[in-house]
């Protein structure tokens, strides 16, 4: 790989802020279980934008389906067991808007009348980001090294638009990558009827949303659906298997790191 590459098309005075910082991937208990090559595609990110990066063995599920059910004991006894593995790091990155967004936005209030944890949870919360609004934010990517023949409509995760603030900065990344066209969908923003456990307790409900979603995918005329998050995508990919659909889905991870020539999600090994 030549220095070009490695450059991601930052200035000399932006590479050398970055370099050497050290970033946590919070890998997340989807990407660990069912699309580990999304991982992957971070560390590559990561690391060639020059930050020096660990993934702690310590780290555990972020505690969002706990919290998300009103569970909040077992939520907190999570947020205290991330909160020590990642404390450490100047930055706590994943490839997931939810999962950041708990660490980000929830934390703080989860711990806030614990005397031991409330100032640790604020300042883990204050360096966590989502994969790419981190590398266009935080590091100033705006080239990637990376090429894709086909066209991509991209899916605005509900807690990474609304919780992380990310929309612009996939959109961005992903006009650089060579030979990829971008055909938006009608309402990218909209849910698709993942909502984590939302999806297990009112099926009939979750079906009849991603269906609106998955006419939205269709109707863009994109051969891949691409988003941030990897329950929305197992979501969308799912039901777009069972409409018969010919659009393959990928994490956005997957493209910007050039590894998107494996099996897309919901497909076989070749």
């Amino acid at each position: 790989m030549d220095q070009t590459e490695l450059d991601f098309g930052l200035a000399a005075d932006q590479r050398n802020s970055v370099t050497g910082k050290s970033v946590g991937l919070f890998v997340t208990c989807l990407v660990d279980l069912f699309r580990p090559t999304v991982g992957f595609a971070a560390v590559k990110l990561l690391e060639e934008a020059g930050f020096h990066l660990e993934v702690p063995e310590a780290q555990t599920c972020c505690g969002q389906p706990a919290y998300n059910s009103g569970d909040k004991e077992d939520a907190r006894a999570l947020a205290r067991q991330v909160i020590k593995a990642f404390e450490g790091y100047d930055y706590i990155v994943a490839p997931s808007g939810s999962c950041s967004a708990m660490i980000a936005k929830h934390y703080p209030s989860l711990l806030a009348d614990d005397p031991n944890w409330a100032h640790r949870a604020e300042l883990v919360a204050g360096k966590t980001h989502e994969l790419v609004s981190f590398l266009y934010d935080v590091a100033g990517i705006r080239d990637i090294a990376s090429s894709f023949k086909g066209s991509v409509t991209y899916h605005d995760s509900c807690s990474g638009l609304r919780e992380m603030k990310v929309k612009d900065q996939p959109r961005a990344l992903l006009g650089s990558v060579d030979g990829l066209e971008i055909k938006e969908m009608k309402d990218p923003d909209v849910c698709c009827g993942f909502g984590g456990t939302f999806c297990v307790k009112y099926p009939d409900i979750s079906d009849a949303i991603v269906g609106k979603k998955t006419k939205t995918i269709t109707d863009s005329g994109a051969g891949t659906l691409l988003a941030g998050d990897l329950g929305c995508l197992m979501n969308m990919s799912g039901k777009l298997k069972r409409e018969g659909s010919a659009v393959e889905v990928r994490h956005v991870a997957e493209v910007l790191a050039d590894m998107a020539d494996g099996p897309a999600i919901g497909e076989k090994q070749r």
